[in-house]
């Protein structure tokens, strides 16, 4: 019964995303489209949750390890409807839900969407097709929002952060993270591709420019978290980065975590009315 009903909200929501095209014909910029395209053949091809996220199988593992860990030590807010924007298949949709929360996974893939469906079997999440700059939901109806994997592929996170901003309630915390524009290697993959002429195919950010826009919106207690991930080849290696030693080196000793985190990770509160 569940999955019929989830089914039948994503043929809505479908439709829903044609209306809104029709209605708001603003283009995406191409830079945008292009990954939105990418997405939707991610999950045309792949079953597993990091293929159709576009991260390989370690990546996705590390990164969901670093936010559960966070999560654990840092959220204030356990309890409650949550959004998964962004959510493609759900992996932490369904993290959300194994915790007690009720969630609403959105996504503008849905195909995307298709998948994470079948992966459900709970009556805690519902899955809608939208896209997170334009969030078809009433100001002020979550208790909190998380946004993982999204900023790399849209031109500027300041639409985003408004969007997930105006869907909390006053008190509701937001989790989002970024690729790290300031990390070494990082740089030098974009100094290579500007050598050759090649365009750039994928977004970084700064916590300086998220914290700004953060500011802007009123969110307080905007807390840092950084998450140094090694690449694929040479994961058996990942658990150095993650000892209590190494995430204190990250965190306390400067410039660590800056030049050397693959991602950063953001959580802020949005100030009581």
């Amino acid at each position: 019964m569940q999955n019929s009903l989830n089914w039948y909200y994503l043929r809505l929501a479908d439709e829903y995303l044609t209306i809104q095209k029709m209605a708001n014909p603003s283009p995406r910029s191409p830079f945008e489209e292009s990954w939105r395209k990418r997405f939707e053949k991610f999950a045309a091809k792949s079953d597993d949750d990091a293929g159709v996220a576009g991260w390989s199988p370690t990546g996705l593992e590390t990164r969901l390890r670093y936010f559960v860990r966070l999560w654990k030590q840092n959220s204030y807010g356990k309890s409650g409807l949550w959004l998964d924007a962004g959510c493609g298949a759900g992996t932490y949709s369904r993290h959300l839900a194994d915790q007690g929360m009720q969630v609403i996974g959105m996504d503008y893939s849905l195909p995307a969407l298709q998948k994470a469906c079948t992966k459900n079997t709970g009556d805690l999440i519902h899955w809608c097709a939208a896209d997170v700059t334009k969030l078809p939901v009433k100001p002020e109806r979550f208790d909190g929002a998380l946004c993982f994997g999204v900023t790399q592929a849209l031109s500027q996170s300041d639409d985003v952060i408004a969007q997930l901003v105006a869907c909390i309630k006053p008190g509701g915390e937001i989790w989002i993270d970024a690729l790290n524009g300031k990390c070494l290697p990082h740089a030098w993959e974009r100094f290579v591709r500007w050598l050759g002429r090649r365009p750039h195919h994928l977004r970084y950010e700064s916590f300086a420019n998220l914290k700004q826009i953060m500011q802007t919106r009123h969110l307080t207690e905007i807390t840092l978290f950084w998450l140094p991930m090694l690449p694929a080849r040479w994961s058996r290696y990942q658990y150095l980065l993650e000892t209590a030693e190494s995430r204190w080196i990250f965190r306390h000793i400067p410039g660590v975590g800056v030049l050397f985190s693959h991602a950063l990770i953001l959580r802020a509160k949005r100030g009581q009315a």
